[in-house]
């Protein structure tokens, strides 16, 4: 059994199936997860924060800790100092994440994973969200061309955690939006959907993966490489130490 630990950023792009992945890695392997808050946001936008307890189930080293609720000093991610884990996962890593490890800075509890084990030699995985130019889904909002704003909205009175509010025009409070998908076929006007945006690509998002590349970092361009990836790379267990 490999020991994983895996770290999410706050991307929407490849969530959905970085998620799945790991399902699949964590029906042969220990995961321990690590969220930034930028990711338990867009985690919960996207209805998938739950999800992460059926993954790393609450055993030890098969915990998830979450930024907003581990302090500044991040005393977790230590574990990969001390050789707990075989390799770091970070899927998705946004083009902010992926530019602060290149740049060497660990300020949040995922880009500090990063640092520590590059420091222990442990083998870190990244899936760039920008790693390729792509087409990717939103969380939820409310198309202002088609929005009638019906004098009583029956979205608006079902949504379970009151994210839509507005009179004349309707919209949807990210903050609150926990991706439940309640409102979707109560909008007659097929309002509301999940926004498609194209990703584009800057040169500087590129040359920061290529800086990861050379310093030994394993950069993976889908989802699906994952279960595969998790299995193949090459560990080193001679670091470890006593807790």
């Amino acid at each position: 059994m490999r020991r994983v630990a895996w770290g999410i950023t706050g991307g929407g792009q490849h969530l959905a199936e970085s998620v799945e992945a790991m399902r699949k890695v964590a029906a042969l392997h220990s995961v321990c997860t690590f969220v930034s808050r930028a990711g338990e946001e867009v985690l919960r936008m996207y209805g998938l924060l739950d999800r992460l307890h059926e993954i790393s189930r609450g055993s030890y080293l098969e915990e998830v800790f979450l930024e907003s609720e581990s302090g500044s000093s991040f005393p977790m991610t230590g574990r990969l100092m001390l050789g707990r884990f075989d390799m770091l996962l970070i899927a998705p890593a946004t083009s902010n994440t992926v530019a602060k490890i290149a740049c060497g800075i660990a300020d949040t509890i995922v880009t500090n994973a990063a640092a520590l084990a590059e420091k222990a030699e442990v083998p870190v995985l990244v899936l760039p969200t920008d790693v390729r130019e792509a087409v990717t889904r939103a969380p939820y909002a409310v198309n202002r061309e088609l929005c009638e704003a019906c004098e009583i909205c029956p979205p608006q009175k079902a949504c379970p955690r009151g994210a839509i509010s507005g009179d004349e025009i309707r919209s949807i409070d990210l903050m609150l939006c926990d991706g439940c998908g309640t409102c979707l076929p109560l909008c007659s006007t097929g309002a509301i959907d999940a926004v498609r945006m194209n990703v584009r690509r800057r040169s500087i998002d590129i040359r920061n993966i290529e800086i990861l590349r050379e310093r030994g970092y394993v950069i993976l361009e889908s989802p699906e490489e994952i279960p595969v990836a998790v299995e193949r790379v090459k560990i080193n267990r001679g670091m470890q130490r006593t807790e």
